[in-house]
């Protein structure tokens, strides 16, 4: 019994066994979005192959194309002048019903079991995206085919952001959690790196593959989620984290009913109240519009639109760019295109940490944000002058452009949906993680769709667009950046009003 122990005995096992399952879980939600980000990367690398200039291949002997016919390997229906807008339209199918849906599964998010949640949409997941690579070996030449097959599998990911975000706000309090979910958050970067070199060992023969591994890889990680995954720390008594910096012994005073299982779950002071008559019920998910009435939701929500922008345009037509500026081969583009999330993983640490100590979350997304639209420049001019030089500039650009973008869906995201105003009632989580995110993936799906009606008339006028979808998300950060300015000042006055009343006691 915990009374027989003595209290540092009691203290270290509580301690390691607390920090074992909040280790345990963080290392499997990333794994589950690992998943997630490796599953969409291959389209961008297969691109490449499904739209080339067969000029320097060896056409085979009954091929029927005619011998000026510079396309003939290329993948119909990609095959034609509009590819690119072709293209363009794949990408949005998945991007357009990924925004649509997440505004739905935040709402079956607070409502439905994680692990049931996430595990069902992982094993569609894997089956959707290996659908799409089944289409090669099928000889599938419709272009409905692979739109329905993005359709679908971007509903069926929208099960993902809400479900670990929620988890991990569920086992991670507001201290340092910049800092901890910077460093998770890196699985959208190693999901996106692992994606292009799987695709890669494929792309330039047997292209369904790049699709098929991932998808069978997803489809497994779904299986270990059911097995594994633990919702909240009070399903197998571990203490709850502290939020918004709460007295650490309101938390560990175990007579407290308000610190019961239950109760932490709980929003307000009558439900704790009802725990010592009866079982305590949990509180009513907030609905879509509270969820939009908790300070600066709506702010990051449409500062999320442009970063997503900017940061998805990288992520689907950057290969595409390299390959065709660099004039690289649709591997060696791939390869090379990992760079840009190297630099996203140092870039959502970095994020985290400065934002942490400096407690100014949109203060330095904006400071981010103003840099990255000057090198975003730079990398279209001087970036595909030589291999130091693009390597330098991928990283850079990679680490500024997704700083925010990972600040904004983690660390942002769980504050707000773990906000004072909530008074303790956790089932916001999932709802503000999905508006937050819901309303990135609305840029998410206009940037690609951009990059692919823009690029036809240049590459430069595409960077154009993302600059100023860059300093768009900055203005919208104006109002909160001002006002942690302000919290700045206060808490410097108050410093020195302290140190004055110091000195005149001594």
């Amino acid at each position: 019994m915990r009374s027989s122990l003595a209290p540092g005995v009691w203290f270290f096992r509580a301690f390691s066994r607390d920090s074992w399952f909040r280790g345990s879980i963080l290392l499997l939600t990333f794994l589950i979005y690992t998943c997630y980000h490796m599953s969409r990367k291959p389209i961008s690398v297969v691109k490449s192959r499904l739209h080339q200039n067969c000029s320097e291949q060896i056409k085979p002997i009954n091929d029927t194309h005619s011998l000026n016919d510079t396309m003939w390997c290329s993948w119909a229906p990609f095959d034609k002048d509009n590819y690119k807008e072709l293209l363009a339209g794949v990408d949005n199918a998945f991007l357009v019903a990924y925004a649509i849906g997440m505004f739905i599964s935040g709402v079956f998010g607070e409502r439905l079991p994680l692990r049931y949640y996430l595990s069902a949409g992982m094993l569609l997941s894997g089956l959707f995206t290996s659908l799409f690579g089944l289409g090669y070996f099928w000889n599938i030449h419709e272009l409905w085919y692979f739109v329905v097959i993005q359709v679908c599998n971007g509903l069926v990911q929208t099960t993902g952001w809400p479900s670990v975000v929620t988890c991990v706000g569920n086992w991670f309090g507001k201290g340092k959690r910049g800092f901890i979910m910077g460093i998770w958050n890196s699985h959208t970067s190693v999901g996106n790196i692992l994606g292009s070199l799987i695709a890669g060992i494929w792309v330039n023969g047997q292209w369904g593959l790049s699709f098929v591994v991932p998808g069978i890889i997803t489809a497994i990680m779904g299986v270990i989620t059911f097995l594994f995954l633990i919702e909240h720390p009070e399903d197998v008594d571990c203490s709850p984290p502290q939020h918004h910096g709460e007295p650490a012994e309101n938390q560990d005073n175990p007579e407290d009913p308000g610190n019961s299982p239950c109760s932490v779950r709980d929003s307000g002071l009558e439900t704790v109240a009802k725990t010592s008559k009866g079982p305590c019920e949990e509180p009513a998910a907030i609905d879509f519009f509270g969820a939009l009435r908790i300070p600066g939701v709506v702010e990051f929500s449409l500062c999320l639109l442009f970063a997503k922008l900017v940061s998805y345009t990288f992520l689907y037509w950057l290969p595409l760019y390299i390959s065709n500026v660099a004039h690289f081969s649709a591997k060696e583009a791939g390869d090379l295109s990992t760079l840009f999330d190297v630099g996203g993983i140092i870039g959502g640490i970095m994020a985290g940490l400065i934002s942490d100590y400096t407690n100014g979350r949109a203060t330095t997304c904006c400071v981010m944000l103003i840099l990255a639209a000057p090198m975003m420049f730079l990398y279209n001019y001087i970036g595909q002058d030589g291999i130091t030089s693009s390597i330098v500039m991928l990283i850079i650009c990679g680490g500024l452009v997704n700083g925010p973008y990972a600040l904004i869906t983690t660390a942002v995201s769980a504050d707000l949906g773990t906000h004072k105003s909530l008074k303790g009632n956790a089932k916001a989580l999932s709802t503000v993680t999905a508006i937050i995110d819901g309303t990135g993936s609305i840029g998410a799906a206009l940037g690609p769709l951009l990059a692919g009606l823009i690029s036809p008339t240049g590459w430069n006028n595409v960077f154009y667009m993302l600059i100023s979808a860059d300093v768009l998300a900055c203005l919208l950060l104006c109002r909160l950046v001002y006002k942690e300015i302000l919290a700045w000042k206060v808490s410097l006055s108050r410093g020195s009003g302290s140190s004055v009343v110091l000195t005149h006691q001594r």
